[in-house]
C-alpha cells in the first residue's frame, strides 16, 4: 500500500507503510513466535491492506471556516488527513461532511499551544453494515445548543448516521476523552453485525479496529471453548461481549465480566435480542477482583486484558484455580509472555497471529493454555 502521506512526510502513524504486505506479516510472525519458541503456530489470519479500520480518531486543527480533520504537527498545527487510506471508505465519505457540519454550528477548533477552542476531537465508527456512530470532543458543553440546533441537517445529509453524541474533555490534556458523555440521538448504541453474533456498541465503549479480524478472533475462541466440551465459560474483560455472545451455546454457562457499566448495558441488549441458547450474564465488576471473590471454577476462562496484560493476581489466580483451559487474547506480546511465566501449570498448546493493525509492528496474538 501507498500512502501520500507519509510519502509526503504529513503523517509517519503507520511505521510499515509502503512495506509489501507479505513483509510485515512475515515479521510480525517471527517476532511472535520468538517470544513463544516452543508453541505450535497455526497460520497467521491476514487483513486487508486498506481500508480496514472501522474507527477514525481525527484530531481537529485549522479554524471554523477550514477546519482539518487528521492529527496536529510538532507546533500544534493541523494536518488534514481524511483522505487516510487505512479508514473504510464509509469514513473517508462522511469526513468532510462532518468537516462542513463542524463549520456551520460554528465549533472552534481547539488550538493546543493556546489552549483556546472547543472541538477537540471527531471521532467514527462504521458498523458492517455502513452505519455510523459520531461523536464530537469538545472542551465545554457551551457549544451544545449550536450542535443540536444543527444536528438535523447533519443527519438529513448522512442517514447512515445512527448515533451522535459529545464528549465533554474540560482538561488541558494528551487524552482522547473526557468522563461525560452527552447523548444527542434517541438510538444510543450502534449494531456491529458480525455475522454469528450482533454486538451493539455505545459511544464511550471500546470495541476493535478491524471488524474482519475482530470477528476471526472471536470464531477461533468458539473453536477452541467447543473443543474443550465446555459447560461454563468466564470472559473476563468482557467489552460489549464479543467474546461472551459468541461462546454462547446450548447446555453451556456463560459470564461476562467488565468494568465499564455502560459497555455491560450493552452486552446485556445484545444478549436480549441474541440466539443460540445457553445462558449469558454479564456483571460489571473488576475482572481481577470478581475473579478472585466468586468461589467458582469455570471449565474455561477467555481473558482479554489491555496492553499491560492480566497482572500477578489474576494470574496467580489461574495458576492455583484448576481451571483446565485458558483462551488468552493479547495485543502485546511481551506482556503476554510475563503473564504465561507467572502460569506455569497452564501450558501453551496453540497460538495464532492475527493481523489487526496492518503497517504497523502492533498485532493480535491468541494462546490457547491447558493445565498440565
Amino acid at each position: 500500500m501507498r500512502c501520500p502521506y507519509f510519502d509526503a512526510g504529513r503523517c509517519r502513524s503507520c511505521t510499515l507503510m509502503g512495506e509489501p504486505y507479505a513483509t510485515q506479516l512475515a515479521g510480525k510472525q517471527r517476532r511472535c513466535e520468538a517470544a513463544l519458541p516452543d508453541v505450535p503456530w497455526l497460520a497467521p489470519v491476514p487483513s486487508a491492506e486498506a481500508g480496514f479500520r472501522n474507527k477514525a480518531k481525527m484530531v481537529v486543527g485549522g479554524t471554523v471556516a477550514v477546519p482539518t480533520l487528521g492529527i496536529l504537527d510538532d507546533s500544534g498545527r493541523g494536518v488534514d488527513l481524511r483522505d487516510c487510506g487505512i479508514l473504510q471508505p464509509g469514513i473517508r465519505a462522511a469526513l468532510p461532511t462532518l468537516a462542513a457540519f463542524a463549520t456551520l454550528a460554528r465549533l472552534e477548533p481547539y488550538d493546543v499551544p493556546r489552549r483556546r477552542g472547543e472541538l477537540k476531537h471527531v471521532l467514527v465508527t462504521e458498523s458492517p453494515d455502513g452505519e455510523l456512530l459520531v461523536r464530537f470532543v469538545l472542551r465545554s458543553e457551551g457549544p451544545l445548543a449550536r450542535v443540536r440546533e444543527h444536528l438535523p441537517a447533519l443527519l438529513a445529509t448522512l442517514p447512515h448516521v445512527r448515533v451522535v453524541s459529545a464528549n465533554i474533555h474540560p482538561e488541558h490534556k494528551a487524552v482522547l476523552e473526557g468522563a461525560r458523555e452527552v447523548l444527542l440521538t434517541e438510538t444510543a448504541t450502534l449494531p456491529l453485525d458480525l455475522g454469528d453474533v450482533v454486538l451493539q456498541l455505545p459511544p464511550r465503549s471500546f470495541f476493535q479496529t478491524n471488524t474482519a479480524i475482530a470477528a476471526a478472533l472471536y470464531r477461533q475462541a468458539r473453536e477452541w471453548v467447543d473443543e474443550a466440551g465446555a459447560r461454563s465459560v468466564w470472559d473476563l474483560y468482557c467489552g460489549v461481549g464479543g467474546f461472551a455472545l459468541h461462546c454462547r451455546a446450548p447446555g453451556r454457562e456463560v459470564v461476562g465480566v467488565e468494568a465499564a457499566a455502560d459497555a455491560v448495558a450493552a452486552a446485556r441488549l445484545a444478549a436480549d435480542g441474541g440466539t443460540g441458547g445457553g445462558e449469558v450474564a454479564f456483571v460489571a465488576a473488576d475482572a481481577t477482583t470478581w475473579a478472585l471473590g466468586s468461589g467458582g471454577r469455570p471449565d474455561v476462562v477467555i481473558v482479554n486484558p489491555p496492553r499491560r496484560g492480566i497482572g500477578p493476581e489474576l494470574a496467580e489466580w489461574l495458576e492455583c484455580s484448576g481451571v483446565a483451559t485458558v483462551v488468552y487474547s493479547s495485543c502485546n506480546v511481551d506482556t503476554l509472555v510475563r503473564d504465561l511465566t507467572a502460569m506455569p501449570s497452564l501450558r501453551p498448546v496453540r497460538a495464532r497471529l492475527f493481523d489487526m493493525f496492518p503497517q504497523t509492528t502492533h498485532h493480535e496474538v491468541m494462546v490457547l493454555l491447558r493445565r498440565a
